[in-house]
C-alpha cells in the first residue's frame, strides 16, 4: 500500500536463540506491520493466492504475502497497480508484502522448467533444462529478453527496469535482479553466472537510491534484499555472500538477503549454513522456494528467518493435503466416506467445517470450491508449523517439535 504508514527503526530485531546454533527468532519491521520470525509467507504470484480470499489468508495467520514482479508486470501491469495505491491496497491485503524479483522467470523461462528450488544434480538433463523447447529467454551481462508467455511480444528485464517495477508496486521488501541457475550448469557457468549477479547486485543499489530520493515524497520506501546465488559451491556461496553484506554504493547497503538458487534437498542445511555464516547477524534472510516440513526445520535451523513457497497451494489444487503423518490425497476411494475433518486438532476453517467426504466430492465433481477449502488447510499447516517452531525455539524444545513431526511424517512413508 501507498498510504500514510511509515517504516518504524529497528528493521530487524534478533530474539530468541537455537542455543549455538544460527537459528533465531526476530521481529522484521515494515510499512505494514511487523513480521515475527521465523515466518512463512504464502505466495500470490498474481496478487493472489490461488483461490482464496486476502481475508482467509489473515485469518489463518499468514504474516505476509509474497507476489512476483515478472507476472504483474505483464498483467495487468505496474502502472495499474501503483494507481491503485499498490499492490497491498490492490489486492485487499493490509499486511506486509513482497515481490520477487522476476529472477526466476530468467531460469524458467531460459533454461528449464522445473518450479521448486530444490534440485537433484543427478537428474537427467531433460527434468531441468528442456533442450528441445523453445526458449524464452536469453540472458546477456546487461539483462535479459524474453518474450511473453501470454502473447508472445518480446520485453527486457535489466537491473534498473526490476527496481523501477518492483518500487511501482509498491511492496515493503523487494528483491535484486539476479540469474537462477541450475544444478546442472557447469562451475565455469556459475562463476560466470554470479559474476554476473554481483554486478546486477550493485546496479539495483544504485537504482533503488535513485529512486528512493525520486520518489522521496511516496510513504514506505521498500526494503531491498541481496540475492546470494553459488549452487552448491562452497566457496561461490561463502564469497556471494561476503560481497553483498560488504557492498555499498552511494551510501546504499542491502536491508536484508535472499538465498536462492538450485539446491539438492539433502545438501539445504548446509548451503543455507554457509550462507548464514556470512551474512551480518542484525538483518534478516530470506529462503526463497522453500515449504516442505523437513526443509523447513533444516533452513530454520540454519539460520534463515523467511520463506516463501507456492507448493502448499498448488498441491491443494490437485486434492492434496497435510497432515501430521505426511501429504495425503482426498481423491482416494477411501475418503468417499470419510465423515471428519482432515486433522482432528487442526484449527483452520476447512477443518471446523467441512469434512473429508465432503472435499473427496468436490473434487470428483470438479468444483472450484474443492481447492478454496483445501488451500486454507495447507497453507494453515505450514504458516502454523513455522509459528511453532518459533514458539519452541523461545521455549527451547525445537529439537522436541523436529523429532515429533518428522518422527510422524517419516514413518507413514
Amino acid at each position: 500500500m501507498t498510504d500514510s504508514a511509515t517504516t518504524t527503526s529497528p528493521f530487524f530485531e534478533v530474539g530468541a536463540r537455537l542455543g549455538d546454533r544460527a537459528g533465531r527468532t526476530g521481529t522484521l519491521t515494515t510499512a505494514h506491520g511487523t513480521i515475527r520470525t521465523p515466518a512463512f509467507v504464502p505466495v500470490g504470484t498474481k496478487a493472489t493466492v490461488k483461490a482464496v480470499l486476502p481475508e482467509a489468508m489473515a485469518e489463518l495467520g499468514a504474516q505476509a504475502l509474497l507476489a512476483n514482479a515478472y507476472h504483474l508486470y505483464l498483467q495487468p501491469g505496474d502502472d495499474v497497480v501503483e494507481e491503485a495505491g499498490g499492490l497491498g491496497r490492490f489486492m485487499g491485503w493490509s499486511g506486509p508484502t513482497f515481490t520477487d524479483s522476476g529472477g526466476f522467470q530468467v531460469m524458467s523461462l531460459g533454461a528449464g522448467f522445473r518450479k521448486t528450488l530444490s534440485m537433484d544434480s543427478s537428474s537427467e538433463a531433460a527434468d531441468v533444462i528442456a533442450t528441445d523447447k523453445d526458449r524464452l529467454a536469453h540472458v546477456d551481462d546487461d539483462g535479459v529478453t524474453f518474450r511473453s508467455h501470454l502473447d508472445g511480444s518480446t520485453h527486457r528485464f535489466t537491473p534498473e527496469v526490476s527496481m523501477g517495477i518492483q518500487h511501482r508496486l509498491g511492496a515493503d521488501v523487494i528483491f535484486a535482479f539476479d540469474e537462477l541457475t541450475t544444478l546442472l550448469d557447469s562451475r565455469a557457468y556459475q562463476e560466470e553466472s554470479l559474476a554476473r549477479t554481483e554486478a546486477w547486485a550493485a546496479r539495483c543499489l544504485a537504482e533503488h537510491r535513485r529512486l528512493g530520493t525520486e520518489r522521496a515524497g511516496r510513504p514506505g520506501t521498500p526494503a531491498l534484499f541481496g540475492v546470494v546465488q553459488g549452487a552448491q559451491h562452497e566457496d561461490l556461496r561463502r564469497r556471494a555472500a561476503r560481497h553483498l553484506a560488504d557492498l555499498e554504493v552511494d551510501g546504499a547497503r542491502f536491508d536484508g538477503f535472499g538465498i536462492g538458487g538450485a539446491i539438492e534437498k539433502e545438501n539445504l542445511s548446509t548451503i543455507v549454513g554457509w550462507v548464514t555464516d556470512e551474512l551480518p547477524d542484525d538483518k534478516p534472510r530470506h529462503l526463497l522456494g522453500i515449504g516442505e516440513p523437513d526443509d523447513l526445520f533444516a533452513a530454520v535451523e540454519a539460520g534463515a528467518d523467511t520463506f516463501d513457497c507456492v507448493g502448499p497451494s498448488r498441491v491443494a489444487r490437485s486434492s492434496r493435503v497435510y497432515t501430521a503423518d505426511g501429504r495425503e490425497n482426498l481423491l482416494v476411494a477411501r475418503s468417499r466416506r470419510r465423515f471428519e475433518p482432515i486433522e482432528d486438532d487442526c484449527d483452520c476453517y476447512t477443518c471446523a467445517h467441512y469434512t473429508r467426504a465432503y472435499l473427496h466430492h468436490l473434487f470428483k465433481a470438479k468444483e472450484y470450491l474443492a481447492a478454496t477449502l483445501t488451500t486454507i488447510h495447507n497453507e494453515r499447516y505450514v504458516v502454523r508449523l513455522v509459528d511453532r517452531m518459533r514458539t519452541a525455539i523461545e521455549d527451547g524444545t525445537f529439537d522436541e517439535l523436529r523429532a515429533e513431526t518428522m518422527g510422524r511424517i517419516g514413518s507413514s512413508r
